[in-house]
């Protein structure tokens, strides 16, 4: 009975602490201060924290190259990239004056710096677009019958002079990647096979099949051809003949009669890449935009094929009877209209390409029944009236955190969301080849996040922003009234957290009953720390009476003791379930 107004007073102390916590609190208790670094930029693309510790940042319609300092916002312009396109801002000028020509989507896009930057090699690679084949035509540009818009990016390797703040000595690695106005991918990412560093970019399949390029035929199955692609270049040139081959690595997978930079096929538009050593094996990891549903977080591997557009996110046969697009435009083929391929059967398609070719995701966002497709699909081949809307992540950005800086956070993926908002954190299991438990997000906010970076500490999330509100079709959304368009921004982690996993393992070792006490203690507090919603879930279960209940005995016996093993393994599987 003494037990009962102790009891009570640490359950209300308890929903006072959730119902009065900051704006910044994530899902599992963590704090953060927010601020602006820097704004007014022209559609940021690429974030990366860099070796000299400032922030390197390209501006996809601005067409710069810059460093930002972190503490004070101060930037310095490294390259400017304006005259090296042969087409004006089309976004900026008026369809009476340009015909209607459209902008590509991105133009200065992804950027790697080299891993030993300051080290001897001072190497900075960029991917822009610099040429649009109709820049002089009439009309607006795109090919008869939505055949699409015609664009082309290069790959160029650069030398930082860390004395003059520029970037100089350009080398051309590749000049002729396709581009588009829609599904241009355009990620830059450097990781290792087989110790060896090597450069990657993401190729989107040019939107063909969609909108203004719904006529235009896909290429996504196609080695030979560069759409919806992952690529693998040399850091550095070899010793082939041709100048081009020499960026090629001779034993990229579809090196045939020819040198090929394509490393896996199969991509929609993959508009993140990153890459991280995880229990002693090193993966790349992608974020891709599925068509209406089924966004994706893949796992790179050589020569593999992701499926697209004959499999849509997991091989589950929700895409039976469907395509990767749709239109009202009866004269393109097919019963919805678009050059993508009718999907007859997911898993009979699964099954031609091979068990050891083909790779389903590790994670897919949003994954749509077969009645709410139907839905999707007839009002637009219909035109009913209804404009049709589907919830979908529309990642871009990804980063790999693998830091001990944040409680729970190590070995987890970031995200970044162009139509909710949010940054999406995912946890990586122990090997780093599958995600364990659901999305998590965080810094939600009227934005459309382009790109996700970590502070060398790990304590501060870096974020970039569009200017822009639109870029195609499935990622429209209009942030009305947001301040944080064009925008570097920073979330410094301030307290609070917990490792749920750590907390998980300790359980099932503990001995004594000092250590089961605090390990209960250290539970409580990090549901404590959770927003209220789902701490008031959690706390109105069986388990977190009895852990209350625990918490409060002077003594534990030996059931008590293995009661807790078996308590805190059930709390933390509940908090995930509710998370």
């Amino acid at each position: 009975m003494e037990q009962k107004p102790y009891f009570l007073f640490i359950v209300l102390l308890f929903l006072c602490a959730v119902s009065y916590g900051q704006k910044l609190t994530g899902p599992h208790g963590e704090e953060f201060k927010s601020r602006i670094i820097a704004k007014g930029l022209s559609d940021p693309w690429e974030v990366i924290s860099g070796p000299d510790n400032f922030l390197w940042i390209t501006e996809s319609k601005g067409y710069v190259v810059s460093r930002i300092n972190p503490k004070n916002g101060e930037k310095t312009v490294l390259l400017d990239l304006n005259d090296k396109k042969n087409f004006p801002r089309y976004d900026k000028i008026p369809d009476s004056a340009d015909k209607g020509k459209p902008w590509p989507q991105g133009g200065l896009m992804g950027m790697a710096l080299h891993p030993q930057l300051l080290n001897g090699m001072p190497y900075v690679y960029l991917v822009y677009i610099y040429n649009d084949a109709a820049a002089g035509s009439p009309d607006n540009g795109g090919k008869p019958n939505l055949g699409g818009h015609f664009f082309t990016g290069r790959i160029v390797c650069y030398q930082y002079d860390p004395k003059k703040q520029t970037l100089t000595n350009p080398v051309v690695v590749c000049d002729t990647i396709p581009q588009s106005n829609d599904h241009n991918g355009g990620r830059l990412a450097i990781a290792p096979v087989d110790g060896t560093d090597y450069l990657f970019y993401s190729v989107g399949d040019m939107g063909a099949g969609q909108f203004d390029n719904g006529g235009r035929e896909n290429h996504a199955q196609n080695t030979q051809k560069y759409e919806g692609k992952i690529l693998r270049f040399n850091v550095l040139p070899d010793n082939d003949l041709d100048v081009y081959d020499r960026w090629i690595p001779n034993d990229n997978p579809f090196n045939n009669d020819r040198q090929n930079a394509v490393w896996s096929y199969g991509h929609r538009n993959a508009q993140g890449l990153a890459s991280a050593t995880i229990n002693g094996k090193t993966r790349l990891y992608s974020s891709e935009h599925g068509p209406f549903s089924d966004d994706e977080i893949n796992i790179i591997e050589r020569g593999k094929n992701y499926g697209h557009p004959l499999i849509i996110g997991y091989n589950d046969n929700n895409y039976n009877g469907f395509a990767a697009a749709v239109s009202d435009r009866k004269d393109l083929p097919g019963q919805w209209h678009t050059t993508y391929p009718d999907i007859l059967s997911e898993e009979q398609n699964a099954e031609k390409i091979g068990a050891d070719i083909f790779r389903a995701p590790v994670k897919s966002m949003y994954v749509a029944e077969g009645s709410r497709l139907k839905e999707i699909f007839s009002a637009t081949r219909d035109k009913t009236g209804e404009k049709p809307d589907w919830p979908a992540v529309a990642p871009s950005g990804i980063d790999v955190y693998t830091s001990g800086g944040i409680p729970g956070w190590k070995n987890s993926l970031l995200v970044t969301s162009l139509k909710e908002g949010r940054i999406i954190r995912l946890r990586l299991n122990k090997n780093g080849d599958g995600i364990s438990g659901d999305t998590i997000s965080y810094f939600n906010a009227r934005a459309r996040y382009r790109d996700v970076a970590v502070s060398p500490d790990g304590k501060s999330i870096y974020a970039l922003t569009d200017s822009s509100s639109v870029t195609s079709g499935p990622s429209e959304e209009e942030p009305e009234g947001s301040s944080l368009r064009g925008c570097l921004l920073e979330f410094t982690w301030h307290k609070g957290g917990a490792d749920l996993e750590e907390l998980e393992e300790q359980a099932i070792t503990v001995e004594d009953q000092k250590s089961a006490k605090k390990l209960l203690k250290d539970l409580v507090k990090s549901i404590k720390a959770m927003d209220g919603g789902t701490a008031r879930k959690v706390i109105t279960s069986p388990e977190m009476k009895l852990a209350f209940n625990l918490l409060i005995k002077r003594r534990l016996s030996d059931d008590d003791i293995q009661l807790t093993k078996k308590l805190t393994s059930s709390l933390v599987s509940n908090i995930r379930e509710k998370n």
